[in-house]
């Protein structure tokens, strides 16, 4: 069976605490960085999720029909995914409960799960699509709007969710 987007919070993340990254953790994207800014960032500190979400939006925007570009985006977007939830679990997520978009550490970490969904889409992985969907709602019902509507330097993810 193919996932199915929720609309509704997790049902188990009111019994969690919500995870607030520590302000060292968040991205020191800012909106503006051109393609070697941000390769610069990502090398001086990989752990930044914001930075792979924002590499992986540059790729995304430079690829329109460009398989290669495509590509570059999603393994961009997956890093950043992978680095954001090491934060998390470091910092006491076990994989379920609030991740507050309002704390402004957090981004980052969203933005590469969100990023994640819209490379993922573009390369045609619907599932994986779906299931990031799922877990920015369940982390924050209002993240994606916010990313979508531009809130705070958003870096260009705009799903359906």
């Amino acid at each position: 069976m193919a996932e199915q987007i929720r609309k509704g919070r997790d049902l188990f993340g009111a019994e969690h605490p919500e995870v607030r990254l520590p302000v060292e953790l968040a991205t020191a994207v800012t909106g503006s960085e051109s393609l070697e800014e941000l390769e610069t960032l990502a090398v001086a500190n990989p752990k930044d999720s914001g930075v792979w979400a924002a590499l992986a939006g540059y790729h995304l925007s430079q690829g329109a029909g460009q398989g290669t570009e495509k590509v570059t985006a999603y393994a961009c977007a997956r890093t950043g995914y992978h680095r954001g939830l090491d934060a998390l679990r470091s910092n006491g997520w076990r994989g379920t409960g609030p991740v507050p978009w309002a704390h402004e550490p957090n981004r980052g970490v969203l933005r590469a799960i969100m990023m994640l969904a819209t490379a993922a889409q573009a390369i045609g992985e619907e599932d994986e699509y779906i299931r990031c969907l799922n877990l920015v709602n369940d982390c924050d019902p209002g993240a994606a709007e916010a990313m979508s509507s531009g809130a705070a330097g958003s870096d260009g993810a705009s799903p359906e969710a």
